[in-house]
């Protein structure tokens, strides 16, 4: 356990850049103590909750690093002394500091720039006909669960319904404190197998979907969209018939020219919305596109976004003949699979998290 804890506290102090941090801080504190910064009221205020933001993270990672040192002492005098009530102790409040380690270890994970932000996630639907289309309303709802358990709010922005179950594709904005960070690694083809429902023979079928993820941008991010770069169209939004289909052209679909990237949505009845929500994911997309330049991995993606079948899968989730839910990229695995497409995806979460800030891949790149 002492290896363990001291393991996650220097990847805490290597993810969350603890020492320029402190930097920062001492940056911070020398311009709110000028005068003349206060001259600037907004500008001063803005500073003083970066300082305070700032402060507390590096006083609960310093706090923890304290109290590590101080039993660890205490454990080896104990230790020395034979004495086994304090030893017992150290090790109980050792398990305590341990559960406080983790926690600020997966905020650590969750420190890179845009972290904090909302996020868009679209699912898309590839090889496997009905069944995948089916694939793709199982994951809108494990996201969908994922989200709930974590007190976020989940707004669909574009749906394109199959024709006999589930969804060609689906858009949805899920809102929440680092939403994005958590849910950036799911980007890739996820596989699932199962005994077909659609199968009056009740066979085996293997359908794929993908899953992409995007910031949401807010106005601090200098994202600039020229109007002619832009097609806009309206249509009218398609829907399962009846009084309720929409009758006027408000659902609206933006082309970017220079990208080739299309956002729709057609969810509302008001133009204007539906116009905001789509400038909004596009916004978010160009803003992802520049980001994966910038980390040089937007080949990579593109090139996996071409294939959404066999051999392009980052998780398979198997139903049958066993349960099996395996990540391809960490070798993490569950066994209970229907527990993951409830929502419960936190163990791939973190390890795919683990995995992209040291560089390592626990898979074989293999599944099942």
């Amino acid at each position: 356990m002492i290896d363990a804890i001291s393991g996650k506290i220097q990847s805490i102090k290597t993810f969350s850049n603890f020492e320029k941090k402190c930097e920062e801080l001492c940056f911070y504190e020398a311009l709110i103590a000028d005068p003349s910064t206060w001259n600037d009221v907004k500008k001063a205020n803005e500073l003083a909750k970066k300082k305070a933001s700032l402060q507390e993270e590096i006083e609960q990672i310093s706090l923890c690093i304290r109290q590590f040192s101080d039993l660890r002492e205490l454990l080896d005098m104990a230790k020395e002394g034979g004495d086994e009530q304090v030893f017992n102790e150290c090790i109980t409040e050792l398990q305590k500091l341990a559960a406080d380690v983790e926690h600020i270890h997966l905020v650590a994970l969750l420190s890179e720039e845009a972290d904090s932000s909302n996020c868009f996630l679209e699912i898309n639907s590839g090889a496997g006909g009905t069944e995948a289309q089916d694939w793709v309303a199982m994951l809108a709802r494990m996201y969908s669960r994922w989200a709930e358990r974590r007190g976020f709010s989940l707004e669909v922005v574009d749906e394109m319904i199959g024709e006999e179950a589930g969804f060609k594709s689906i858009s949805m904005k899920i809102s929440g404190l680092r939403a994005y960070g958590w849910l950036k690694t799911e980007n890739g083809v996820h596989r699932l197998v199962r005994i077909s429902p659609f199968d009056a023979n009740a066979r085996r079928h293997t359908s794929f979907a993908s899953v992409w993820t995007y910031p949401e941008t807010n106005d601090d991010i200098d994202i600039k969209i020229e109007e002619k770069d832009l097609r806009i169209d309206t249509y009218r939004a398609s829907g399962a018939g009846g009084q309720h289909v929409n009758k006027t052209d408000s659902a609206i679909r933006i082309t970017h020219i220079p990208t080739g990237i299309i956002t729709q949505s057609q969810v509302d009845r008001s133009q204007h919305r539906n116009r905001a929500m789509a400038m909004a994911l596009l916004r978010a997309r160009l803003y992802e596109l520049e980001m994966r330049k910038k980390q040089a991995f937007l080949a990579e993606q593109e090139k996996n976004k071409t294939d959404i079948a066999w051999g392009n899968q980052i998780r398979s989730y198997v139903l049958q003949p066993y349960q099996l839910v395996k990540d391809s990229r960490t070798g993490v695995e569950v066994g209970n699979a229907y527990g993951v497409l409830d929502g419960d995806i936190d163990k791939f979460l973190e390890a795919s998290l683990v995995a992209s800030k040291t560089g390592r891949d626990g898979g074989d790149g293999s599944s099942d």
